[in-house]
């Protein structure tokens, strides 16, 4: 058995990144990565099994790092407000910091490998929002509202900033770039509209 070369595997995994922003699920291939790469497809199966394995790794790696920066010093006991105002800039350093790695992710969150890389985020982050959600509730902080409701309320306009930033303009300005008095506006807003 061959042993890693981690410098290989690095190369991997950027261009992997880079080909998926690019080229999207459809245009992504083993041949196309091997290339970009500087290696041959043979390499790649070394440490893939095959062009889904790769992917859905990929996306996991990328989504615990999302996770990693979603709680970071986030506690469920937090009040609601304190809380989800952390979560919103938390995010939107980890968005900052990785502007590719949410293009991966977005890339195949409407694909069949999507559920793979879903079922482990429930497991990772569900219990932690879970219990602050919960907690929240209880506390009346949060309106008790279907999950859905919730996360569209909560996290679709944080999302839409996120996208309006990406693109550098938005439905009425041609130069747009997110600031923290812009993030925190809006997470009021959202907080006033979520709270009994």
């Amino acid at each position: 058995m061959r042993t890693r070369d981690e410098n290989k595997v690095l190369a991997i995994r950027e261009k992997a990144i880079d080909l998926m922003v690019e080229e999207g699920l459809e245009g992504f291939s083993i041949q196309k990565l091997a290339k970009a790469a500087g290696v041959s497809p043979a390499t790649i199966y070394i440490y893939y099994k095959d062009r889904e394995d790769l992917i859905i790794q990929l996306s996991i790696e990328l989504t615990n790092t999302l996770l990693e920066y979603s709680l970071r010093d986030f506690d469920p006991a937090m009040s609601f407000s304190d809380g989800l105002k952390l979560q919103w800039k938390n995010r939107v350093a980890h968005f900052m910091k990785f502007p590719k790695h949410v293009e991966f992710i977005e890339h195949i969150r409407y694909s069949p490998l999507y559920e793979q890389v879903r079922a482990h985020m429930i497991v990772q982050f569900g219990e932690a929002m879970g219990a602050f959600v919960h907690n929240a509730i209880r506390n009346k902080q949060l309106n008790k509202l279907p999950f859905e409701v919730y996360w569209a309320v909560a996290f679709a306009p944080l999302y839409q900033l996120m996208k309006f930033h990406s693109q550098g303009r938005s439905h009425k300005s041609e130069h747009f770039a997110l600031n923290n008095k812009l993030l925190m506006q809006t997470c009021e807003l959202v907080i006033k509209g979520l709270t009994p």
